[in-house]
């Protein structure tokens, strides 16, 4: 029986609201020859958005002595690390890990964590180009932040590309369900023509939330996450970040099998894939360019 952790900042999945990505996860250790309850036990940490708990978190799995720990996202990983340079820790969808402080470089990490990464700003500011795309006569876009995170995109290099589109950026911060409704609310108020959903770890377990408010509030939602779209978000563009949970098994195959993770180099996904749901934008009564219709890797009808 091999047992390995699981951390992550967001919200539990339940049977009734399962996640695309966890699912994704478990289905590829299945065909690498692992399954839960026979071979292999996944001891599941989530914070549920309150990042303070993730050391708490953490420290629970190190004393459990599981043999690998995975993590989503910079808080998590943050949170392993602080916890053990023994484990080896397999980190998915983390922005810059040179820069903060996990890897020495993407080649050959020489620690004990290595995964996959992501660019996170550069995206973001992708999304505000999307948004001037679908909306040419916007002038201001509402960026969902969370407060509680480490890992916001930078903020001055997404005004500059806003400033360069002739929009604004009007920031609005939330770290739970209350506050993004709260924000949402924030937003129609001060005139925002659309919101971009920054790919914090809470947000990308809330996507049933974040297309409702969208749909409600009349504001056409751009982030990073293909399955929100299918649920209601008007786009994605992003990494398919089940092939980040997919990949992050291979990890932990190799390393249980004996690899060391600081010779396992880092990926950073090279696919980027725009989804839409053509069917939110009848709801919101925007017709979507055929330009970007195009480009798309995925249209909802």
């Amino acid at each position: 029986m091999r047992r390995i952790g699981f951390l992550a900042g967001r919200s539990r999945p339940t049977p009734a609201d399962p996640d695309p990505y966890y699912e994704a996860f478990v289905d590829q250790m299945r065909r690498l020859g692992y399954a839960e309850g026979k071979n292999l036990a996944i001891e599941w940490r989530f914070a549920d958005g309150r990042y303070d708990r993730l050391p708490q978190l953490a420290s629970e799995l190190v004393k459990m002595n599981v043999e690998v720990i995975v993590t989503h996202a910079r808080p998590g990983t943050q949170a392993a690390q602080r916890a053990t340079s023994a484990i080896p820790i397999v980190m998915t969808a983390v922005g810059d890990p040179v820069g903060s402080g996990f890897a020495k470089s993407l080649a050959r990490p020489g620690g004990n964590i290595t995964g996959l990464s992501l660019p996170v700003g550069d995206l973001t500011e992708k999304h505000v180009e999307l948004a001037k795309a679908l909306l040419p006569d916007a002038s201001r876009v509402a960026l969902l932040l969370n407060p509680a995170s480490k890992e916001s995109p930078n903020l001055k290099s997404i005004e500059r590309t806003a400033k360069r589109l002739g929009m604004r950026i009007v920031p609005i911060r939330a770290r739970n369900e209350d506050e993004i409704r709260k924000g949402f609310v924030e937003m129609t108020r001060k005139g925002a023509d659309a919101v971009v959903i920054t790919g914090d770890a809470f947000y990308a377990g809330e996507p049933t939330l974040l297309a409702e408010l969208g749909i409600a509030r009349r504001l056409p939602s751009i982030g990073w996450y293909r399955d929100h779209v299918r649920t209601g978000v008007l786009m994605s563009y992003g990494p398919d970040t089940a092939f980040l949970y997919r990949a992050a098994a291979t990890y932990v195959d190799r390393i249980l099998k004996g690899a060391k993770p600081g010779n396992l180099p880092i990926e950073q996904p090279t696919k980027i894939h725009l989804a839409i749901n053509r069917r939110t934008a009848a709801a919101l009564g925007i017709t979507i360019p055929r330009e970007l219709l195009s480009r798309a890797n995925e249209v909802i009808d």
